[in-house]
This record gives C-alpha cells, structure tokens and sequence, in this order.
C-alpha cells in the first residue's frame, strides 16, 4: 500500500471533518509523481484523477505506467476514506470556495428594492406558496391542457372522425380486395390489426397526448422554473432519501420513464440512483399513459382525486421504505439557479419538436411489433392463453375479464395497455370504482419493456429483474386494496 506520510496524521478518524487537508495531501502525492507534460496544469490532473475521469486515467497509465500503480493506490486510499463519490466531496468543496470568494468580493445592501422576477421566484420557492402555485400549474398545465385538450378534445377528433369513420373503414375495403386470406387479413386490419391497433393507438391516442405534455413541459422547463421546483420539494424528498435533484428525472419520467432512469446516472450516490429507479419504475407515469388516464377519469373528479392519491401515496410510501432499507448516509443538495424568463417560442417548438419524434420514432415501431407478435399468439394460442391466466388477478382485484386485454398490453408498454383501458371504457364495461381501480393498477404496473432494458443497463441484471418482480406482485396487491377499501367505505365513484 502506497502510504501518505507527507503530513502528521493525514488520515482522520473521521474524514468529513477535515475534508480539504485529506484532499490536499492526496493531490500533493499525485502532483509529485506526474512528471510528463498533459497540456493543463497538473493540480488539475491530479483533481480529475481523484474523480475516475476514464480518459485521463488512461492517458496517465500510457504515459507514466511505473507512476501509474502509485497514483492509483493514492486515489484508493483517498476513496476508501469517504462514502459519497469524491467528484462529490469535491464539488462542495468548490462551493464552498465559491461561497468565499462571494463573501468577500458581493457587497448586500439591507434594504435593496427587489425586482418583479426576484419576487416571483421567492413565491416559488416557498412552501406556503410554492405549493399552490405547483398545483396551478399541474392543473392548468396537465389537467387541463394535456388531459382535457390534449387527450380529450384532440384525441376524439383523431380517433373517430379520421380513423373510426374515414381510415379504418377505407382500410378494411382496401385489404378486403387486395388480400383473400381473412386470416392474413386479420394482422392488418383485424381486431388487434397493425393498422386498426397499432397505428391507431400510437397516432390518434399517443401523439396528441405525447405533443401536448412536451409543449407545457418545454415551456415550463425555459422559464427557469424546474430548479426552483427542485428547490421547494427538497424538503420532502429528502424523507424518501432523496433531494430536490431528483425532481429533474421525476419530471421527465412525465415525459418518458426510459429517457428519465437514464438521467438518474447524474444523482450523486448509488442509493439516489435506485431509489429513483424503483420510484420511475412503479409510480411514475409517462406521458402517454399519463395522458390517457387523465382522459379516462375526465368527468370523475372524485375518482380522479382517489387516483391522485392512491399513486402519490406509493411513491411516498415505497420511497420512504427503500429509503429505510437501503444502506447510505442521508444527501445533501445544492443547484444553480437560472433567472427566470418568459418562454421562447423557438426553443419551445425545438424542443417539443425533438422530443416528439424521438418518442414517436420509438412508440410506432413497437405498436406495430406488438401487433404482429398478438397475431402470431393468437395463431398458436398463446395469446388467448395469457389473457386467460391474466384475467385470474384482474378478477381478484374487481375488474371484468376483458381488462386482461389491457394488461396484456401493458406488458409490452404501459401507455399501450392504457390505451386498451380507453377502449374498455368506450364500451361501458367500467363503473366508477373500476375505473379508479383499472387506472391504479396499470399506473403502477410492470415498466415497459425499453425502461426494463434500461434499468437492466444502468442498475445491472440483479437489480433490474428484481425491481419488476416487486412491482408486478404490489401493482395487483395495490388494486385489490383500493377495490376492497372502496367496497367497505360503501363509497361509489
């Protein structure tokens, strides 16, 4: 072992006492050893080094191979001293020296006038009233935008009057005369059709709501207003082991859960990351299925309210336990925050723009697979096989047999079996307490499967299989209970 003997005693007790000597010694060592030219200083080397940089790691090893084995026991030994990331420990201490030369260098005068915007952003901070705002703008902004208009009033006009009355009727004639086989016809144009489901699923029902979710989410990111929320709900998700940090993948798990388990790589310690993981996993939906819940329980105030609840309930109280559980000391949080501005209609149509055909790109293909491989199930059986072992829970948490369909769904994405759910509903096949329970129990299911993949690629295998395992088993236990709380409180939504 590669010992620091430069300074008496360079190795605390207890290293968060004295977190810049520790950081010096260390980088004192690794300075000494560096004896080639980088191109940038070599404190800078030595910093970079501490925090596993990959490249500059590398380049010392091809350069200095024979320093190279004493420099790693140094950043070891440095490591093995601290249980946050030293690009962690390092980037307080950079505050902190921040903070300082602020100190002495920014003059505050007590009773300097404060400006429109400072006062805005005060108001948004502050719990008494950031919290109304929040709602405000959660009713305003997804309520009422994405789940009335974007969802409703958007997604019925697409649906029935260009697809039910125009496309799938011209669609069916067309494959009626080109294809004389209704079993090849079935795949195109049947009851679950690549162009009847698939399609229609992922361009009436799916992009309205997507476009729309992105449009208020562009302009609400642009005026400045994500940090400040972070900021207004670090209190509370420090109680879940979490910080305001973890704000910015739970916003963009509205969007796209896949897209936000893989920002939780910049939370600064393993247990943040999952933590959040399980969290976008299980009680997160993305905007899609978000989208079209909002227009199932349009209407239902009560029964929306019920399913408000229910879900932040089970994120509260499964962030809470995992919080529990999981090993690791309670995080701290800091972030930069921007002025705020009015929203610039070119970054808002860029952004929304981007993020629509990304998403899109990625939903079609797999509404269409998912089409085909039902056709292929139900040539072999297998289908039908599954909807019959599904409708078995569906059954025990109060739901006709039909919902297996959706659920069936859901397992190839979660915004897929809620769409399922919109065609149930259609038929009249849900009463209100149903409704609640179908809606509960999707919005908690299985992830779909390319946030399976990504939580498999960012949390391993182990973790990946056992957080799905976990959520499939609670998501129908959650139904059961909210369907047995109802029955018992005699309550009829």
């Amino acid at each position: 072992m590669y010992e620091l003997k430069d300074k008496p005693d360079p190795w605390p007790q207890r290293a968060d006492k004295d977190v810049g000597d520790i950081l010096e010694v260390a980088l004192e060592k690794i300075e000494s050893l560096l004896k080639n030219d980088y191109g940038i200083s070599k404190r800078a080397i030595g910093l970079l080094l501490l925090q596993e940089d990959g490249e500059i790691a590398s380049l010392v090893k091809a350069k200095q191979p024979d320093a190279w084995v004493k420099i790693e026991e140094i950043v070891k030994e440095t490591r093995a001293r601290y249980s946050d990331p030293l690009s962690y420990i390092i980037t307080l201490r950079r505050q902190e020296e921040a903070s300082r030369i602020v100190k002495e260098a920014v003059e505050h005068l007590p009773h300097a006038k404060l400006s429109f915007k400072e006062n805005l952003s005060r108001i948004m901070i502050n719990p008494l009233t950031g919290m109304p705002l929040l709602l405000l703008i959660l009713y305003y902004g997804l309520y009422k935008f994405v789940g009335t208009f974007g969802a409703g009033t958007v997604v019925n006009f697409i649906e029935r009057d260009i697809f039910e009355k125009n496309i799938n009727p011209w669609m069916v004639q067309l494959f009626n005369l080109l294809i004389p086989w209704q079993l090849l016809r079935d795949l195109f144009v049947g009851e679950y059709g690549v162009i009847t489901l698939g399609i229609r699923y992922a361009v009436a029902l799916i992009l309205p709501i997507v476009t729309t979710f992105f449009i208020a989410f562009a302009i609400i990111e642009d005026t400045g207003y994500l940090p400040r929320l972070a900021l207004l709900i670090d209190r509370l998700f420090k109680k879940i082991g979490l910080t305001g940090r973890a704000v910015i993948p739970m916003v963009l798990g509205l969007g796209c859960d896949t897209m936000a388990t893989m920002v939780t790589r910049t939370l600064p310690t393993k247990r943040e990351r999952i933590i959040s993981t399980i969290l976008l996993a299980l009680a997160v939906p993305c905007s899609a299925q978000l989208g079209v819940i909002l227009s199932l329980l349009e209407g239902n105030n009560r029964a929306l309210w019920v399913w408000g609840g229910v879900v932040s309930m089970v994120f509260l109280l499964v962030g809470f336990l995992s919080s529990m559980v999981l090993p690791g000391d309670a995080p701290s949080f800091y972030m930069e925050i921007p002025p705020l501005r009015l929203p610039k209609l070119s970054n808002v149509f860029i952004k929304t723009y981007a993020r629509v055909k990304w998403y899109f790109t990625e939903v079609l293909p797999m509404f269409i697979l998912a089409s085909f491989i039902i056709w292929i199930g139900r040539l072999s059986g297998l289908f039908n096989l599954m909807v019959k072992g599904l409708a078995y829970p569906v059954r025990w948490i109060g739901l006709p047999d039909k919902a297996a369909v959706a659920f069936l769904f859901g397992f190839f994405r979660r915004d897929y079996g809620a769409a399922g759910l919109y065609d149930i509903k259609k038929a009249g096949l849900f009463n209100g307490n149903q409704l609640v329970v179908a809606c509960v129990t999707l919005t908690l299911f299985l992830p779909c499967i390319a946030q399976f993949l990504m939580n498999v690629k960012e949390r391993g295998m182990k973790v990946g299989v056992g957080i799905s395992i976990f959520i499939l088993f609670f998501s129908f236990s959650a139904g059961f209970v909210v369907n047995l709380a109802l029955n018992l409180l005699g309550v009829h939504l």
